[in-house]
């Protein structure tokens, strides 16, 4: 019975874990392209890009909108590294943090499937994905540290090892 509330607490963790990341990655891709429309000779929309958050602050069912519009793009390739993660007990964080580039890149490609072929898009791909990094430290932070299944059989006395 003890093992089937750890199993919940984990799906519960990785749940909330994901969702806070998917939270942490918007606000992320926002301050990149703050950042990056500062820079000189940087493409114009990149400053369009810094202030269209002012419309999801202002009507809030657009702000719901892009987040499960990034729930749903990103939530399958989210569950198969979660899963790889719990089942392998994988607990590095820059693990994690290259699954989220990787689960925010490949959410990207399925809006816009031929940004590979387009070399305007590779920017804006780089800068999902390195939101994505920053969405996988959020993750490891809340869920990722104690990844797996399977709890530990004995934890360490404090003052050895």
């Amino acid at each position: 019975m003890a093992m089937i509330g750890y199993v919940l607490k984990r799906i519960l963790m990785v749940l909330v874990g994901y969702l806070v990341a998917v939270l942490v990655g918007l606000i992320a891709v926002v301050m990149i392209y703050a950042i990056l429309s500062s820079l000189p000779n940087a493409p114009g929309y990149f400053g369009l890009m810094e202030f269209t958050p002012v419309a999801v602050l202002v009507v809030p069912p657009l702000g719901m909108f892009v987040y499960f519009l990034t729930i749903i793009l990103t939530g399958a390739q989210t569950l198969v590294f979660a899963l790889i993660a719990e089942f392998f007990s994988l607990r590095s964080f820059w693990l994690h943090m290259l699954f989220g580039a990787a689960a925010a890149a490949s959410g990207f490609m399925l809006i816009w499937p031929a940004a590979a072929d387009d070399p305007e898009r590779w920017a804006d791909m780089g800068i999902i994905a390195g939101a994505g990094l920053v969405a996988g430290l959020i993750y490891w932070l809340i869920a990722g540290r104690d990844a797996g299944f399977r709890r530990p059989l004995i934890k360490a006395i404090p003052g050895t090892v």
